[in-house]
Formats: C-alpha cells, structure tokens, sequence
C-alpha cells in the first residue's frame, strides 16, 4: 500500500467503532444489499460502522468549520451538504456500500437527511450513444454527460434548496425521461458510479470529484470482480431478463455454459478495459478504501494519514 496510506485488517479497524450503535435490523438489509452480495449484521458492525463514525467526525468538524465562518461574516447560516463520493468496479459492490452509508449515516442526530445519487443517470440517453458510434463504450467517461453532472453538483454544493438529477432504468438500460430524483437540502450526498474519482485533465478543468468532501473506492482483484459479474449475469438472466420490457431479454433463453460465456465477452470486451483504462487508476485518490475478498467481504481498509 501507498506510504500516504494507513491500512488496517478487518479485526483492528471493527475495533473503532467504539460505541456507536447499530440501527440496521437483518430485515432492512434486504432491501439493501445487492445481487449476490453476502452483505451481513456483522459486515455492518465490523465495516460499516467505524467507517460512518469517521465519517460522522469529518461532517461535524465541517458543520462547525462553516459555522465559524458564518459567525466571521456575520452572514445566516447556509446548508451546505457534505458530499461523499464512492467509486470501483462494476459489480464490486459500490452500490450496496452507498445504500448501507446513506442508512447508517442518516441516524446521526445532525445529518439525518442524506441523499444518494448515481451516476448512471447521467449516461447519455441510449439515442445518443448510437447517435454518437458509442453505445459498445457505455460506462466510459465518454457515455457520460460530465457537464450536467458537474452543473448539479455545483449547484447541490453551493446551497441550491432544490435539485434535479435524471433517473436511470436498468431494466430499459435507458434514461428514463419522465422520472427525476429530487434532491431537496440535505445534510449530506453521496454520490456513487464507475468514475466519479476521476481528475481534471488539465488546470482549468472541473470535474465531479472536486466537489467531494470525502472519497471511498471499492476494491477487489481483477479476476474476483470478473466472476461476481459472471454470477451476477446468471442470476439476471433467471429473473429480470425476462421480463417484457428487459433490455437483455434476449439473454433470457440462454443457458447456463451459453450464459458464462456471453457474459465473459461482455466483461473482456467493456469492463475489463474500463476498469484497467479508467477506474482502477482513480483508486489512489480516494480517502479510504475498501478492499474485497472472494466471499464479498471487506478484508482490508486503507485510509489516508491526515
């Protein structure tokens, strides 16, 4: 690990959780957890809840930096959500880490409003892709409408009391042009896709992560990660492939060596080269960082010295 990181097994980082409490039931989990994630009590207690209590210590140290300014220009105070931004792999588990944050965060007596973003609603619309020659590189930076999803965070960060993000389907595999998610002045954001860590590519430039107070990456060897998303396609094809509006129906009637092989090729020739081109390398500028083993759990955790 980088010498800017502190790293800490699983045993010795569950013992800073110190008291805090735990507010999730086995019930809320499973609306949590995602596709074949083993996502249990005790990866909440021994993961999870040190990470928020960090967390929390980092949003309350910001709230009373701002009151101070506040108080200094004798100005009335301004709700300035605390953004937090989540990247890594398709099918690492980024989306389960997001939802168990904005549970558990949410308890804290002040940020109990604490709302999530993906950014797959800021996918160019499927028309424009194919528009573009672009629809195989969806997922890459350029199937992306960086510029909107700057604008709502820009606009989220400076106070905004209302703000509008897109909503995406991953049954149509499509924007959904008559849903929006609203985001109305919240103690905290949290923000999660493939590349929202990625830097600016020159001095002038903005970009999604300049926005973030705190940044977490999900982690996992390549080859682990390869077969989650294998497993993950077999389970999609015995259930939301079928259904009539599935994008993928046409995977649905596959069987089960057909299907592994469909969804290797699918991984060699989109995933595999947007992690190791794109995702992978934004790893070294998050703040903390999650690391899985085989069996979805999070074995290590490095977090950046102060």
């Amino acid at each position: 690990m980088h010498e800017r990181f502190d790293e800490f097994l699983r045993d010795d980082w569950a013992k800073l959780r110190e008291a805090t409490p735990l507010s999730l039931s086995p019930d809320d989990l499973d609306t949590i957890r995602g596709i074949n994630d083993s996502l249990d009590i005790q990866e909440v207690e021994e993961v999870y809840l040190p990470l928020t209590r960090l967390l929390n210590l980092h949003i309350t140290a910001t709230q009373q930096l701002a009151t101070v300014t506040d108080t200094f220009l004798a100005t009335a105070p301004a709700r300035i959500p605390y953004i937090i931004g989540i990247g890594g792999s398709v099918a690492v588990g980024k989306s389960t880490t997001a939802r168990v944050l904005q549970q558990v965060l949410a308890q804290w007596s002040n940020h109990r409003s604490v709302d999530l973003i993906t950014t797959d609603g800021f996918l160019f619309p499927n028309a424009v892709l194919e528009d573009r020659g672009i629809m195989h590189r969806k997922g890459f930076p350029e199937s992306y409408d960086t510029a909107a999803l700057v604008e709502a965070l820009r606009a989220i960060k400076s106070g905004a009391p209302r703000v509008t993000a897109p909503v995406y389907s991953h049954l149509r595999y499509d924007i959904v042009p008559e849903e929006q998610t609203i985001i109305e002045s919240p103690d905290v954001v949290i923000v999660e896709g493939l590349n929202v860590l990625q830097g600016g590519s020159g001095l002038t430039s903005v970009v999604a992560s300049d926005f973030f107070d705190f940044t977490i990456y999900v982690d996992a060897p390549e080859t682990t990660i390869k077969s989650w998303y294998i497993e993950r396609f077999l389970t999609l094809r015995d259930a939301v492939f079928s259904h009539p509006d599935s994008y993928f129906q046409h995977y649905a009637d596959l069987d089960t060596d057909e299907a592994r092989e469909v969804a290797s090729g699918i991984w060699e020739q989109i995933n595999a080269p947007n992690l190791r081109q794109n995702i992978a390398p934004t790893r070294a500028r998050a703040q903390c960082i999650l690391t899985k083993g085989e069996n979805h759990r999070v074995e290590r955790i490095a977090l950046e010295k102060s």
